[in-house]
């Protein structure tokens, strides 16, 4: 950074919250390392009120497509807020803004009735037809 940029008065809250926010990190991760626990006790694999031994992991294996359909409702909901901006801002965008707002939500609905049709959105599995059951045997 050369000394204009510093100089700028609008860039220095930026810089002091920046620091501000990496000092709290710091913090955190600093006190978690020196208040955590260090050692495992005998009483940890212990049953725990209920009095059912614990067997193997408690880590559950979901499926893939649990994630992608998720991931695809962030990205569609996140989408939302996009035209919620272009709902405010109407008058100001006038019909440009429109016309924006339009091919964007088409944008939208090509990905989603390509997702529709590659199979993306589906929980279970893809039922057979008799047809196709057949061919397999």
């Amino acid at each position: 950074m050369n000394a204009t940029t510093l100089a700028n008065p609008g860039i220095w809250p930026l810089v002091v919250y920046g620091l501000a926010v990496f000092a709290l990190i710091a913090l955190m991760l600093g006190l978690s390392h020196f208040l955590g626990q260090r050692r495992r006790d005998k009483a940890t694999d212990e049953p725990y009120e209920s009095g059912i031994v614990s067997q193997g992991s408690a880590r559950l294996r979901l499926s893939v497509t649990y994630y992608l359909v998720a991931i695809l409702f962030i990205v569609f909901d996140l989408e939302a807020i996009y035209l919620f901006g272009w709902a405010v801002a109407i008058r100001e965008t006038g019909l440009a803004g429109f016309v924006e707002a339009v091919v964007f939500i088409l944008i939208l609905l090509a990905g989603l009735v390509y997702l529709w049709r590659l199979g993306a959105l589906d929980w279970g599995g893809r039922q057979l037809s008799l047809r196709e059951r057949d061919r397999q045997q």
